[in-house]
């Protein structure tokens, strides 16, 4: 087995709670890169957007990356961006299985509507914005999907829960996946 599991994919695949859930079954850490920037930086992603751009947030993305990678037998979710730096599909490939979940722009616009129904205090979600939400899912989707390829193998979560994703990743690294450099 890897010395880490690397969840990457689209924004509401299920990275963070497949994430949880394989690490608990695994006996291994969980890290969610995100709260680990949040963490780092003490400041919400969404200001960092407002305030320093995409820019600044995609070059913390990268050092926490780094620095999470350093440890072995974790379970990392990923934000839906990272695989765009060709330095972090490298790193990340160079450190553990890299496992994509996908889903339909139809299945992540759906979840993105019940995650927005279901809290109490909704964060903005601009992906939600404009007049074509599922338009703008689709479009960054495809844009992704050449860097989404850096994945050693990729688990389709649409109408699965997150049991069943879960199950699916631990049977790939328990496989040990051939692994394509």
């Amino acid at each position: 087995m890897r010395k880490n599991i690397i969840l990457i994919g689209f924004s509401f695949t299920g990275k963070s709670s497949v994430g949880k859930l394989v690490a608990e079954r695994l006996g291994w850490s969980f890290v969610d890169l995100d709260r680990e920037i949040v963490k780092t930086t003490g400041k919400a992603i969404p200001e960092i957007f407002s305030r320093e751009g995409e820019k600044a947030f995609r070059a913390y993305e990268s050092r926490v990356l780094k620095e999470v990678l350093r440890k072995e037998h974790q379970v990392v979710a990923t934000g839906g961006g990272v695989v765009i730096s060709e330095a972090n599909r490298r790193l990340m490939k160079d450190s553990g299985l890299v496992v994509c979940l996908e889903a339909r722009p139809e299945t992540i616009y759906r979840r993105l509507l019940d995650d927005r129904e279901r809290s109490a205090s909704p964060e903005e979600r601009p992906l939600l914005a404009g007049d074509d939400p599922l338009g703008r899912i689709a479009a960054l989707k495809e844009a992704r999907r050449p860097y989404y390829q850096v994945a050693h193998a990729t688990v389709a979560t649409d109408g699965l829960g997150i049991e069943e994703v879960a199950s699916s990743v631990v049977r790939l690294a328990a496989q040990g996946v051939a692994l394509r450099r």
